[in-house]
């Protein structure tokens, strides 16, 4: 699709259907659109909220330009992601935590979750890229040696810079506009190592359904699209948290109240981390075994990738396996392992 005509449907008040935003989106990343285009299609977009056609057709093109991460045949594993769009309130990283307990548990007969973190820097300075190096990894890995982490520590970190090269010509845009665009909702979609089993945390209530029908559009297999009723873009114990289920082509969108799991509700505050050495340190903590309500998030979350992985039934035994990948010392193990590997 042209630019000029693109952008003449979207400031006539139009949508884009895939096919449309999947020709535009393959010239913008192709390099053939100017950056006065690009802030132009993004704004458009963005200011009337993106439809779920316009994701999925921007997603193909964006999986189509990413950098692979070579995914190991691993048996009795499920290769999953837990990814959140960013945007949310911040607290220590949820995610990057649930991630490693997540490849730490090992249901009993069942399968096991391998997880390919997908995640980049924070204009905080305390997303998972830092928070990741701050503990050790090494998080400009290349794609073989992530590869190697999947098989030995059963988690790896694919850096989002490195798999995105084409995503250079939307960076000066981007950052002269200053505020999420569709490229928000996109990375969390284009896993490099191809994972159709994700936990995916977004920053508003509505992208809940919109990503959850992307998701299913694109193929994916088991999916939770989450928001927390806080703001939070993980499952939360503060508030109760609007969930999607994915499965195949089937959508069912609850809410969940994490009391009725057992874990006792928590104030944003007790989440909340002012550096990336603080995140480090939640980090490190739970997976020590520090109770308190960064361990319980941390386990819900972890939870909600062992149920989308079938190695869990429910969250409820999620919860239990992912407590005893923790309690046995298995999740502390697993970060020295991605440490070791991630480093040589």
């Amino acid at each position: 699709m042209e630019p000029h005509d693109a952008l003449a449907t979207l400031v006539a008040g139009q949508t884009l259907s895939a096919e449309q935003a999947e020709a535009l989106f393959e010239r913008l990343l192709s390099g053939g659109m100017d950056d006065a285009q690009i802030a132009g299609v993004l704004s458009l977009i963005q200011a009337r909220g993106a439809t779920v056609p316009e994701v999925i057709g921007a997603a193909r093109v964006m999986r189509r330009h990413v950098t692979p991460t070579p995914a190991p045949n691993v048996p009795g594993a499920t290769l999953t992601d837990t990814c959140g769009t960013g945007g949310a309130p911040k607290t220590f990283n949820i995610s990057t935590a649930a991630a490693i307990v997540a490849a730490a548990a090992r249901p009993g007969g069942g399968r096991r979750a391998l997880v390919a973190k997908h995640g980049n820097r924070s204009r905080t300075g305390r997303g998972s890229a830092e928070a990741l190096a701050a503990l050790g990894v090494r998080v400009d890995a290349t794609p073989e040696v992530q590869s190697r982490c999947l098989t030995e520590a059963g988690v790896c970190f694919c850096f989002a810079i490195h798999h995105h090269p084409a995503m250079r010509h939307a960076v000066g845009p981007r950052r002269s506009l200053g505020f999420p665009t569709i490229f928000n909702l996109l990375g969390p979609l284009t896993n490099p190592a191809g994972a159709r089993r994700q936990v995916i945390g977004v920053y508003e209530a509505r992208l809940v359904p919109l990503i959850a029908e992307a998701l299913a559009g694109l193929g994916a297999e088991r999916a939770i699209v989450a928001h927390g009723r806080d703001g939070m873009d993980e499952l939360t114990t503060t508030a109760p948290t609007l969930m999607a289920f994915v499965s195949g082509r089937c959508v069912r969108v609850e809410e969940l109240d994490s009391r009725t799991l057992g874990l006792a509700p928590a104030r944003l505050d007790d989440l909340r981390v002012a550096s990336v050495e603080e995140a480090a340190g939640a980090v490190r903590a739970v997976l020590a075994g520090e109770p308190g309500p960064r361990r319980d998030v941390t386990l819900l979350n972890a939870a909600a990738a062992l149920l989308v992985a079938d190695a869990a039934a429910s969250l409820a035994e999620g919860l239990a396996q992912a407590a005893e990948a923790v309690d046995s010392g298995r999740a502390r193990e697993t970060l020295e392992t991605l440490v070791q590997v991630s480093g040589e």
